[in-house]
């Protein structure tokens, strides 16, 4: 018999996409959509308990949903799709759809939301924050301190890209089709502090550094710290911000559990003296090029040779990486069926294109998208 430990806690934000029911348009309409849910409070309401709080973003065009504190798979499953319904809902009662797009496929020119803070990243990083319309997918997962969090960071960072590939699902930009899986990166790499890091070594180490880049004065603030994987500056969480906001909730609900299943394996680790594997972080920026570029659709970096593989065959490492933890907090079975289903279907970026070689209509494209991202 298998001895299951209790598992960490965990969460998952979302962003989601804002569009016009019948042009798939972005709209500029968080505010209100917010405002909506402040007024039908029951939509955050489901079985008695509060799915969390909807919130704006950088751009008016998108809207951010976060799960509670959760401790099975089951639990978030349930609360990603109750949140995402309440984002539905409330944006309903104004008359926009929510998709859970990367990035929009049909042409758009963000509206930036007006706090002072939004203002100030527009005044200091120009296009990199007007153009930046993207939604992503943040997984947290509880640490039990800062050394625990950073010995997770170093050890978690090879691993890191097959989760970009499986989420990827931004194929499109401004009514085109980049090439990317995951043209979301590419946007999001404009940002000075995003993207893979060294070793730290230390939770001092770590702060260090976080301090070095806020006396540069590039950063507006501690919040601009966005790295691939970072210590949580408001929980003891670790928190990983490399998928792409997945089209399908089950895939939520899977990259999740990778997510804690990384964490776990590499306090394990930590605690075992093993030391991290050095990997540099300019290979490592490679490797999520590669997994933003292709996603599962060619070779990736597999995080063991450093060499080309085929990305179901990196899928299958992480997978066999990850199932001593998978497997003690009873997850090892729910996780190899969303994978199958995901590497069957493939990732968001393959429904789309799919859709607009159908259609040969990115409108179409955000149409499809809208009933997907609610699909139970």
């Amino acid at each position: 018999m298998t001895l299951h430990t209790a598992p960490r806690t965990f969460g998952v934000e979302e962003e989601l996409l804002l569009v016009d029911p019948v042009t798939g348009v972005p709209q500029a309409v968080s505010g209100s959509v917010i405002s909506h849910a402040q007024r039908h409070d029951e939509l955050f309401l489901t079985g008695g308990r509060r799915s969390g709080p909807l919130e704006t973003e950088l751009q008016r065009e998108q809207l951010e949903t976060a799960t509670p504190v959760c401790t099975s798979l089951g639990e978030l499953s349930e609360h990603v799709r109750s949140a995402r319904l309440a984002a539905a809902e409330s944006a309903a009662g104004i008359g926009a759809d929510v998709a859970a797009l990367g990035t929009s496929p049909v042409s758009v020119r963000p509206s930036l939301t007006p706090t002072d803070r939004y203002l100030r990243m527009l005044d200091a990083y120009g296009p990199a924050a007007g153009e930046q319309l993207t939604c992503g997918c943040h997984v947290h997962v509880g640490i039990e301190s800062p050394e625990e969090g950073v010995a997770v960071l170093d050890r978690i960072r090879p691993w890191l890209p097959p989760l970009l590939a499986l989420s990827a699902n931004s194929p499109f930009w401004q009514g085109a089709d980049t090439g990317y899986d995951s043209w979301r990166h590419q946007v999001w790499s404009r940002w000075p502090s995003s993207g893979p890091t060294e070793l730290f070594g230390s939770a001092a180490a770590y702060r260090a550094t976080v301090e070095a880049l806020l006396a540069t004065g590039a950063l507006v603030d501690e919040g601009m710290i966005y790295f691939d994987a970072r210590l949580s500056r408001n929980y003891p969480t670790v928190e990983v911000r490399v998928p792409d906001v997945c089209l399908d909730a089950d895939d939520a609900v899977l990259i999740a559990a990778f997510v804690r299943a990384l964490v776990d394996t590499a306090a394990l680790a930590w605690r075992a003296g093993e030391p991290p594997d050095p990997v540099r972080a300019d290979l490592m920026r490679l490797a999520m090029w590669r997994a933003g570029r292709s996603g599962l659709r060619g070779d990736l970096i597999h995080p063991c040779t450093r060499r080309a593989a085929p990305a179901f065959a990196v899928v299958a490492a992480l997978l066999d990486h990850l199932t001593p933890a998978l497997d003690r907090s009873g997850d090892l079975d729910t996780v190899t069926r969303l994978l199958h289903g995901l590497l069957e279907r493939g990732n968001g970026a393959r429904f789309q294109r799919d859709v607009h070689a159908r259609t040969h209509d990115v409108a179409a494209v955000v149409a499809r998208a809208v009933d997907h991202t609610l699909a139970i």
